[in-house]
């Protein structure tokens, strides 16, 4: 058996300390990175409930810019809305469907996304309900449904991409809180009821 000198002792002795010294300095990074991670978290949830409130608030914008004039906008399309109601839902076998701006008369209606940057993925949103539109709103089964987009931004060509699916496209514009239908007068609207 091989005996340990002194100096050799002294060797690990060091080495077993330096261990030691290097693990506690890992555990104390260890812990401070578990603590930052935390911090991002409480960040991240802080920066999302902002997020949602500016959609929000941004949201209840432009439903405001769009109401007061839309109903005489569209009655001089030739169609004779005269009631409209906003955020309306309906929950049916446990789905639900919300929508932004409802405008009807006692055989028509029209549907209203409401965006501040409208995009085709908004469109085609649209479109999926209101093909399940009569499922959730059985009170206007026998009523014409016709779809309508509108926002202050049309990216993507989303104008475009509406107009050709047979949706009116309204733009909000001017300090005024202006609003138009892009459409031209050659436009008719698809009925999806």
């Amino acid at each position: 058996m091989k005996r340990i000198s002194n100096t050799e002792n002294l060797s690990y002795e060091k080495v077993w300390k330096l261990f030691q010294e290097t693990d506690k300095s890992i555990k104390e990074t260890g812990k401070q990175i578990k603590e930052t991670g935390l911090q991002m978290k409480e960040t991240d949830k802080k920066i999302r409930q902002l997020e949602t409130l500016f959609k929000v608030q941004w949201g209840k914008l432009i439903e405001a810019l769009v109401q007061k004039p839309l109903l005489k906008l569209f009655q001089q399309r030739g169609i004779e809305v005269t009631q409209m109601s906003r955020n309306i839902e309906s929950v049916q076998k446990g789905k639900q469907m919300e929508i932004d701006v409802l405008m009807i008369n006692g055989e028509e209606l029209i549907v209203i996304e409401v965006k501040t940057t409208l995009r085709k993925n908004d469109v085609d949103d649209l479109l999926e309900k209101l093909k399940d539109f009569k499922h959730f709103f059985k009170q206007y089964k026998d009523y014409k449904v016709y779809g309508a987009v509108a926002g202050l931004k049309l990216d993507e060509a989303s104008d475009k991409y509406a107009y050709r699916k047979g949706l009116f496209v309204l733009q909000a514009f001017g300090e005024e809180n202006h609003i138009r239908i892009l459409n031209d007068a050659k436009f008719k609207p698809v009925n999806f009821g």
